[in-house]
């Protein structure tokens, strides 16, 4: 059910703009006749009382006009003249009411003194047509330049609603691109470390199978609890690698040596889910696989002004081929395309050959804290 209050706020405003316009143009007449030495310069107050009550009260037949007829930029020539007759009509039809109200109460405008009728029609339209026509065309130029002000917001809204749109597509594109990355990744670690098993199945050292098998099993595990996540902090990034290496450690005994220099003012560094594991399978299939002797990883971390730079060395025989060295293999160059879809240009990964002999592969970050156990 519709208040009261719905019903007669238009009208209270129609009558409180009214009202304003009355004050403005009275106090125009009070101070002509103040400045000639009119003896009552206050009697047009009554005339224009009622005035401003016609003009109120006609108001929602102007707007009625208005939103009957619009003023569209297809017929504003046709609508522009209906609109003037309408205007021609306002002005007839306050001046008829005008002229009723002043013969059943003359004291309204002259006190005393009762004008015939017709007469009085005359003088309402002699002094107020042009008044009212002008009047109904400021109300109807009013009602356009809102009509036009809210389909401006409209189109504001649609257009921001698009582009909000438009962003989440976007978001979720890079977010299945990243997902389809890690979804081709984590096969090609698993496939290698399964690999590495059967190996020493088919070697029968069941025990170092069997052992390298339940590291495998916590490493995978450790995984799949944040297999949602694009992002996670340094610190679990580590406890992946270290997982990692126990099964690599095992596969190799004294000949994997790691070392990792890491400060712990940065284990709350927001790094890639499962961006180091690739880079330090290449440094052991590239590096230490390619020794007969000893060798040795270093895996270090540090944070440059508003970056995060992450090494991985090794001592191996580095990088024969340029293609190697670009990282055309499926960890590296994945490990690129999932760090350039995260942060753009902000980010880089680059292999060079060290000048003391073996490879190093260097991830740079856009340095951001992620709250250690969170991830994104």
């Amino acid at each position: 059910m519709i208040s009261m209050n719905k019903i007669f706020r238009p009208y209270a405003t129609y009558f409180l703009a009214w009202l304003v316009m009355g004050v403005v143009f009275l106090g125009q007449n009070v101070g002509r006749r103040f400045y000639f030495g009119d003896s009552r310069p206050w009697q047009d107050i009554p005339y224009w009382a009622v005035s401003i009550a016609m003009f109120a009260l006609l108001t929602p037949l102007m707007l009625w006009c208005g939103r009957r007829f619009p003023l569209d930029k297809s017929n504003w020539q046709r609508a522009a003249l209906l609109h003037f007759m309408l205007g021609i009509g306002v002005g007839l039809l306050k001046a008829l009411l005008a002229t009723i109200l002043y013969h059943w109460f003359p004291w309204l405008y002259v006190p005393g003194e009762v004008v015939e009728f017709k007469r009085e029609f005359e003088l309402q339209l002699i002094y107020g047509i042009h008044t009212s026509i002008i009047a109904y065309w400021m109300v109807i130029g009013m009602q356009i330049a809102y009509r036009n002000h809210v389909r401006y917001q409209e189109r504001a809204k649609e257009a921001l609603r698009l582009e909000l749109g438009a962003a989440q597509l976007r978001a979720q594109i890079t977010n299945a691109r990243l997902t389809a990355l890690k979804a081709q990744l984590q096969p090609h670690f698993l496939f290698n470390t399964l690999n590495a098993i059967m190996v020493l199945v088919r070697q029968q050292r069941g025990a170092l199978a069997e052992a390298t098998l339940e590291s495998f099993g916590n490493l995978l595990r450790a995984v799949l609890e944040d297999i949602e996540a694009q992002e996670v902090p340094l610190s679990r990034e580590l406890e992946y690698i270290k997982l990692y290496l126990t099964i690599e450690q095992l596969r190799f005994s004294d000949r994997l040596q790691v070392s990792i220099s890491i400060d712990p003012e940065i284990l709350d560094a927001a790094v890639p889910h499962m961006s180091l594991q690739p880079l330090v399978e290449n440094a052991i299939r590239h590096g230490i696989e390619q020794r007969s002797t000893a060798g040795e990883i270093e895996i270090r971390a540090a944070r440059e002004g508003d970056t995060l730079k992450v090494w991985v060395q090794d001592n191996g025989p580095g990088f024969i081929t340029s293609s190697k060295c670009a990282g055309t293999g499926i960890g590296l160059a994945n490990t690129r395309a999932r760090i350039s879809q995260l942060y753009g240009e902000a980010a880089s990964l680059t292999c060079v050959n060290s000048t003391v002999g073996g490879a190093v592969v260097t991830m740079t970050l856009p340095y951001r804290n992620i709250a250690i156990g969170a991830t994104r």
